[in-house]
Formats: C-alpha cells, structure tokens, sequence
C-alpha cells in the first residue's frame, strides 16, 4: 500500500515559491521532472522509492505547485530552486530525467553538497546531434494559442512518441491522453533553452565529481544515446544501465509507459 504523500514549498533564490511533494521514509532523494511533466508525473517512481528514501517531487518553476518561471530565464535559476530545496531538506541525492536530467548535471557540476546523482537520457546536444530547428516555429504555434499544433511540432522535433503520426490523427490522441497536461506545452520553450545554453558548455561536466549513474531505453531516439555515450566517456565517476524495450519515459508513471519498479530497483542499487 503506497504512502500518502505530503505538500509543502520552499522559497528560491529570487523569490519563487517551489512546490513539492514528500513521501517515504529514509536519506533524501530529489527527483526533477522532464518537459511537459509536473511532480506528480513520477509520483509511481517516488512510491517504489518510499521504503528506502524520503523523496521529494519537486514542481520546477512555471508548473504544477510553483511559482512563475519568471523573468531572465536560464538554467542557474533552475539550479538555484533545487539548492533552496537541497537546504531545506538536508537531501544529497538527485534524479532527472531529460531536461531536469541537464539540470542535474549542472547542480552536481556547481553544488558541493550533491553526492550522487541519477539522470536518464538528458537532451544534450553533442557537436550538433540534437537540432533546435523545430523550435521557432513551436514559438510560433504557441503565440497563436494553439497548444496542439505546438505539441506536434515539438513531438517531431524531438523524434518522441507520435512523431511519425500524420498531424490531425497525433492532435486528437494529444488531446484524448493529456487532457489538462496541454497547458503546460507553453512551458516547453524553456526545456528547449536548457538545451540550447548547454550546447557550448556540456564539456564542462567532466569535472562533475559526484558519483553518476547514467540511465536510458533501448527503444529512445539516437540522439539521446549519442548524449549518454559522451557522458559515459568524460565523467570520472559513472555507471550506465540501458533498460531493454523502454523510450523516453521509461522512468515516468504506467499510464505514460513507464516501468517505475524496474528503473527504481536499478537507483535503489546505486543510492544505498
């Protein structure tokens, strides 16, 4: 019988109230969500978690229990809302996956109390290998207040579920299978500028001295592999684990396809 999780919030840097869910009992582990993603999307993660950690599911700013994203965006401000949550909870462990992976990697890179930390398949763009192209024209189909045509142009772009689904056929199961979740496609942009900041610096993570656990599917997009391959080869203190017949959202709740059990088994390893 899963916990009941707890709500309480914790105040950034600048100000931004950062939202978060607590459930468990045991060392601190910190998960950040991807693009389109709130807390509760790994709330089946955090609840295989619970016997062994006291979890936080943190909202990132502009979604769920949060603050607005705010003005003058970029990645230290992400950074800065998983320090004041790191304080508050005296945690030293961290999980991303995607765009919050990237956001854990920079917080290991600058944070000295971040001890471990566990990513699945950040969209780092090695020499090229993940094209931002598509995202203009997502900015545009955003402006218009068309968060479907956005969703498909931004599902192609990054080659995710559905991409290969003629426009009209992806829009309605869009619909049909997010519902609510629509509203945070606008969000998006910002995963996007996580990307784009990093596509100059990600060399930097060498220097990461935390321990490492690099996670993926065998059935995700080359790029992501391609991100996880340079990762593997310049971080001095890494393991990879590749998961047979999961994508992208193999860390992610059933209903989106994930197989939390599976992936929380290989992190319990890791972090005990």
């Amino acid at each position: 019988m899963n916990e009941i999780s707890t709500t309480s919030t914790v105040k950034s840097k600048d100000g931004t109230i950062i939202g978060y869910r607590q459930v468990g009992h045991g060392p601190g582990l910190l998960i950040v969500h991807g693009g389109l993603e709130t807390a509760e999307s790994h709330q089946q993660l955090a609840d295989e978690l619970s016997t062994h950690f006291t979890v936080y599911l943190s909202d990132r700013r502009g979604r769920g229990m949060s603050g607005p994203i705010g003005s003058g965006y970029t990645i230290q401000k992400e950074v800065e809302d998983i320090e004041a949550l790191l304080a508050k909870t005296d945690t030293h462990l961290l999980f991303g996956l995607s765009s919050g992976a990237i956001i854990c990697l920079q917080a290991a890179l600058t944070l000295p109390t971040v001890q471990k930390i566990a990513i699945y398949e950040p969209p780092l763009s090695i020499n090229g290998s993940f094209s931002l192209d598509w995202v203009q024209a997502f900015t545009r189909e955003v402006e218009k207040g068309d968060e479907t045509s956005a969703l498909v142009v931004a599902t192609k772009g990054t080659q995710q579920f559905g991409h290969t689904l003629p426009g009209f056929l992806f829009k309605g199961m869009a619909r049909l299978m997010l519902g609510d979740m629509l509203a945070l496609v606008p969000t998006f942009q910002y995963d996007a500028q996580l990307v784009q900041e990093t596509q100059d610096t990600w060399q930097n993570f060498k220097d990461i001295q935390a321990d490492v656990l690099l996670l993926g599917g065998s059935r995700s997009p080359a790029y992501l592999k391609t991100a996880l391959d340079a990762l593997e080869k310049r971080l001095p203190h890494v393991k990879r684990v590749e998961f047979a017949g999961l994508n992208h959202g193999g860390s992610g709740n059933k209903n989106r396809g994930g197989r939390p059990a599976l992936v929380a088994a290989e992190m319990s390893r890791f972090f005990l």
